[in-house]
């Protein structure tokens, strides 16, 4: 599993519809919740098959601005396999990261 957090200048659903239109795994889920006061909490659930680990991969993608300024989360996993080894070859690294590359032009931390 490989997890970073960050901060961008833009609005959560701005952020989704640029990592849904630029992001070439499989959208599964995605939802945007409007909590009031134009704060928002939005989730974006990739999954893609990795041939290097012989494994599917989740990406999970959630961002808000309930503390003011939009945090994102990106987490990737499962892209390991075997019960006793959790290699993946850095899959879900790269994974995770690939939501800091499509807002880079955005990221303020």
């Amino acid at each position: 599993m490989s997890k970073i957090n960050f901060k961008i200048t833009i609005s959560p659903k701005e952020a989704l519809e640029l990592v849904k239109q630029n992001h070439n795994a499989e959208l599964v889920h995605e939802e945007l919740l409007d909590v009031g006061e134009g704060k928002f909490v939005g989730t974006l659930i990739f999954e893609k098959y990795y041939f290097r680990t012989s494994n599917r991969a989740a990406l999970i993608m959630i961002c808000d601005n309930i503390s003011g300024t939009t945090e994102v989360r990106s987490v990737g996993t499962g892209s390991s396999q075997g019960l006793i080894f959790n290699f993946d070859w850095g899959a879900a690294d790269e994974f995770a990261h690939s939501v800091k590359e499509i807002l880079n032009e955005y990221v303020i931390e």
